[in-house]
């Protein structure tokens, strides 16, 4: 047979079909479902076109690439008996069955009950656990997700053991500030098998640049503010590996409301993204009463002109908490960078703006970073992007690394391969606390090496530092044999050390091969 379409290479068969379909990725199946349809009887193109929502030109680049294993016939064009065999299995195979939606719903019911409670200052609202399955499967149902790389920007929700559980072929990423979100999601997915990698992240400061690019599907159920939509959707296209990719944002408003929905979808538009399909009220939360309970899902294209944005974002993106977009900033006064001058008995750099995403220098007086507004992570992450010989770090007196002794011994035993950490709480007022940090030199081992290069890929850093403290020694090769073996989940080489979850991070650095 012969088509207005010939491919480039001049190969046709069940290998080219193949290859073809898999360059589509999460978007191949409608065009598996072409030769599902020429295995069965003949079609016309005009059927096929229809029957599965492919534009033309594609449905004939395929049947070019088929070659002459599709015969055309005046019904139609159908697969050649003798070849039916290879393409049902090589391009009609199946994927590995997940658990039923009854069995998933149960075992998700359980999941949401044992997980931690909403933090209302990171606009927390949970979703019903039949909202998780419902995902799970609009997902399953358009979408080939054996093979793709699917990454959740927050799942407090937990959509992504959902996605997991019915689709067991998917590869899931789940980044997340909420350090108990990232440990609840972890020992579920290591306990029931799970394909899940978690990776903290405040996406204020950016996406880890180990997850940039590399993903077929993204979701996200964001902040309904419009910075905080712009953002994680900013954050999204980062992540999307090209047009062929897809984002899947959860998002409502209010029908007293229709100016903030127009807001918000023109933000989406100005990033270059349209709407390739909106489900109707897929989403349902134990609260969110100003929007009814419930909200959409909207499935976004990226256009050739989709902003990947480098753009300085807003801290301010929630709609409670000290983070909120009305909220006024208070700023550090004079007088209060004198009082911690005096608190730590040096002069003082600062306020110095908060941020992880590339290593912190001194200058000629200590640094001071105001964490104030810190959710709960900043601390523990400035301290390891910081490389001054000394710090100070203004926290709210009430924050959770500070409020106990054993709080405190925890976050000091963490860091300290690199920092001697003191606390002054209640200075210098009855609603601040500083954090003084004094590095301890070369005295930290292979603790300490890892921690004074916590923006290295993770892989690389933990191999020269075993190098330089074997006291035989060790070829790079060996090395690496080694940190590998001691790495439960490979894919945390390629993180940095500043990336990982703090669970991880501690049972790292408190491993035997630190």
């Amino acid at each position: 047979m012969s088509t207005p379409t010939e491919t480039a290479s001049g190969s046709t068969g069940p290998e080219a079909v193949r290859h073809r379909i898999s360059q589509e990725g999460a978007l191949a199946r409608p065009l598996r479902r072409i030769f599902a349809l020429l295995a069965e009887r003949p079609h016309s193109l005009r059927e096929l076109v229809r029957i599965c929502g492919t534009p033309r030109r594609t449905v004939e680049e395929l049947l070019a690439l088929a070659g002459e294993d599709v015969e055309d016939l005046p019904e139609g064009y159908r697969l050649a008996e003798e070849v039916l065999a290879d393409y049902r299995a090589q391009v009609l195979d199946e994927r590995p069955a997940g658990r039923s939606s009854h069995e998933a719903a149960e075992l998700l019911r359980g999941f949401v009950a044992g997980g931690p409670t909403p933090a209302t200052a990171l606009d927390h609202v949970t979703a019903t656990p039949e909202t998780a399955l419902r995902r799970a499967e609009w997902m399953r149902d358009n979408y080939e997700l054996d093979g793709t790389r699917l990454l959740l920007l927050g799942d407090h929700d937990l959509t992504s053991l959902a996605t997991c559980l019915l689709a067991p072929g998917v590869r899931a990423t789940v980044v997340d500030v909420d350090e108990r979100i990232l440990a609840h999601i972890d020992g579920i997915a290591a306990e029931h098998g799970l394909a899940v990698h978690t990776v903290h992240a405040d996406l204020r400061f950016g996406l880890p640049p180990s997850l940039a690019g590399g993903f077929d599907l993204v979701f996200s159920d964001p902040p309904y503010t419009p910075e905080g939509v712009g953002l994680f959707a900013t954050r999204a296209l980062e992540g999307m590996s090209g047009t062929a990719a897809r984002l899947l944002l959860a998002y409502g408003f209010s029908s007293r409301s229709p100016a903030l929905g127009h807001k918000v979808q023109r933000e989406l538009l100005r990033l270059g993204l349209v709407f390739e399909n909106i489900v109707t009220g897929l989403n349902e939360y134990e609260g969110a009463q100003a929007i009814g309970s419930t909200s959409d899902l909207y499935v976004c294209q990226p256009t050739g002109q989709a902003r990947r944005s480098v753009e300085r974002h807003k801290h301010r993106i929630y709609t409670h908490g000290p983070q909120s977009v009305e909220g006024d900033p208070d700023e550090v006064t004079p007088e209060l960078v004198d009082a911690v001058a005096s608190v730590v008995g040096t002069a003082v750099e600062g306020p110095r703006p908060v941020g992880w995403q590339r290593p912190l220098r001194g200058g000629t007086g200590t640094p001071l970073f105001d964490l104030r507004s810190d959710p709960g992570p900043w601390l523990v992450r400035m301290l390891l992007a910081c490389n001054a010989d000394q710090a100070a770090f203004l926290v709210d007196n009430r924050h959770p690394d500070i409020t106990s002794e054993h709080a405190q011994q925890a976050l000091t035993e963490l860091v300290g391969g690199k920092y001697t950490l003191r606390f002054h709480r209640s200075t210098p007022d009855a609603t601040h606390a500083v954090v003084s940090a004094r590095a301890r030199g070369a005295q930290g081992g292979v603790a300490g090496y890892l921690l004074h290069r916590a923006h290295g890929k993770l892989g690389n850093t933990w191999r020269e530092a075993l190098i330089a403290h074997s006291e035989t020694p060790l070829t790079k090769k060996e090395a690496a044999a080694h940190v590998a073996a001691l790495v439960p989940d490979a894919a945390d080489l390629r993180l940095r050390l500043i990336d990982l979850p703090r669970h991880r991070l501690n049972a790292l650095l408190h491993s035997e091969g630190v």
